[in-house]
């Protein structure tokens, strides 16, 4: 028993012992009701620092991977328009076969090459991706017709997109048609020479034979972007592939590090209340554990 009441020794130490045990009871609180291991840096400066630096790789290869996505919807529209492209020279070339016939009307042939002329055209006019051409060279792309999309977390992680010119020949280019109803620039030689001999084929046997030459050299340059396409999807799909496995895990390490154990905090803020209160009691006893100084005074 202490002697001594202007400094109650005991029951500072038990008010210390309280005060702890409060502020662990409500830590483990707080982390019950966000959810959060770590709170602020002074709950673990270190892992706060490392969490949020993985948080941002995170946002910028989820960024990346929506980046990959518009590039594969953006090759998709480019590879039906080639396709459709690809149908209708083979119509063309059916026509020209039936121009062979004697008995074949040269005149109606060579009209329906002139609309099928005009529909490849049209395409290469119009498709768009989000406003952006995608079938002549353009101020929009990277040299006129290169598209660079960042595919992972690093602003030097890029993919340059340039299917318009193969090894089997050029779509794009600084050409200019203007035959008919249409005008279309940013076109290679090959496309525009086989766009104005179509437009003004003319109406005999031997002109419409004449046109097989240059829809070859056509063909091969829609062939040429085709497989380039398909070469470039294959590619964007191991990137998001592994960009995919890249942020499950990163978001696996950030769990550890930010994510309460709610199991864990339960069993600590349980045991934290029961300890209140037994310091509370503790604490009650000490503060009048000095009283037994008044039977001296009997």
């Amino acid at each position: 028993m202490s002697f001594r009441i202007n400094t109650n020794i005991g029951a500072l130490k038990a008010y210390n012992a309280l005060k702890r045990v409060s502020e662990n009871t409500a830590k483990a609180q707080l982390h019950l009701a966000t959810q959060r291991r770590i709170n602020s840096v002074a709950d673990d400066t270190s892992g706060f620092a490392v969490g949020k630096s993985l948080n941002q790789k995170i946002k910028l290869m989820q960024a990346a991977q929506n980046n990959i996505g518009s590039a594969k919807d953006m090759l998709s529209t480019a590879e039906t328009q080639l396709i459709s492209i690809k149908d209708l020279v083979t119509q063309i070339r059916a026509k020209v076969a039936d121009a062979t016939n004697a008995a074949a009307d040269s005149s109606k042939i060579s009209g329906d090459i002139l609309s099928l002329a005009r529909e490849i055209a049209n395409i290469f006019d119009t498709t768009k991706f989000n406003n952006t051409k995608l079938l002549v060279s353009t101020s929009a792309m990277n040299n006129g017709t290169t598209f660079s999309f960042q595919t992972g977390a690093e602003s030097t992680d890029k993919l340059d997109v340039d299917y318009m010119e193969s090894s089997e020949g050029t779509l794009s280019g600084s050409s200019t048609v203007s035959t008919g109803s249409y005008t279309i620039t940013g076109i290679s030689t090959a496309v525009a020479d086989a766009l104005t001999q179509l437009a003004s084929v003319g109406s005999t046997s031997a002109s419409i034979g004449s046109l097989s030459s240059y829809l070859n050299t056509f063909e091969n340059a829609v062939d040429g972007a085709l497989s380039k396409i398909g070469n470039y999807t294959q590619r964007l799909d191991i990137k998001d592939n592994f960009l995919t496995s890249a942020i499950a895990n990163s978001q696996s390490s950030y769990s550890r590090l930010f994510d309460a154990d709610m199991a864990l905090e339960q069993l600590n803020a349980t045991k934290g209340q029961i300890s209140e209160q037994v310091a509370t009691s503790m604490l009650a006893q000490a503060n009048l554990a000095p009283r037994g100084i008044l039977s001296l005074f009997q």
